[in-house]
């Protein structure tokens, strides 16, 4: 079965636009055109569109996208190449997703802070409360704030 740029759109919850950008980017020469020109999209050029998607979300610049599908149209004489961007990609994603852990960390902190405070009708109440006092899983992120006060 064939699909028109704008079915395949909804089907993968891309733009139209950003489909027609990646064809211009050279990212999609999997897929096929009809005699007119009109792009074809075949249920198995889904994957190519999610694995695209995915490299995107990780933050790799279209560039690096398009050596990826340039070492895929190559064939398996590539596939060290693309083992090793992907193993790279996945780290930096690894990376990313220990920061936001941190921040979430952080944001739990400051909201029992505030709720605290806010319970209290003032910030004043944090100069009085104990370190046990203080929910055992944001805990960690207080003492890590006074290492750092320390510091400076």
């Amino acid at each position: 079965m064939y699909y028109t740029i704008g079915e395949i759109a909804k089907k993968v919850n891309i733009s139209p636009h950003t489909l027609r950008f990646y064809a211009k980017e050279g990212l999609l020469p999997f897929v096929e055109r009809s005699e007119s020109g009109i792009r074809m999209f075949k249920d198995e050029d889904f994957e190519g569109l999610m694995i695209i998607e995915c490299l995107k979300k990780t933050g790799m610049p279209i560039k690096d996208i398009k050596t990826f599908i340039d070492w895929v149209m190559e064939g398996d004489s590539t596939i060290d190449k693309r083992l090793e961007m992907f193993k790279k990609q996945k780290a930096a994603v690894e990376k990313q997703i220990a920061q936001l852990q941190e921040t979430l960390e952080l944001l739990k902190y400051k909201c029992w802070y505030y709720e605290t405070a806010k319970n209290a009708g003032t910030c004043e109440v944090h100069s009085k409360i104990k370190m046990e006092d203080i929910p055992e899983d944001i805990r960690p992120v207080k003492e890590n704030l006074k290492k750092i006060r320390k510091l400076y």
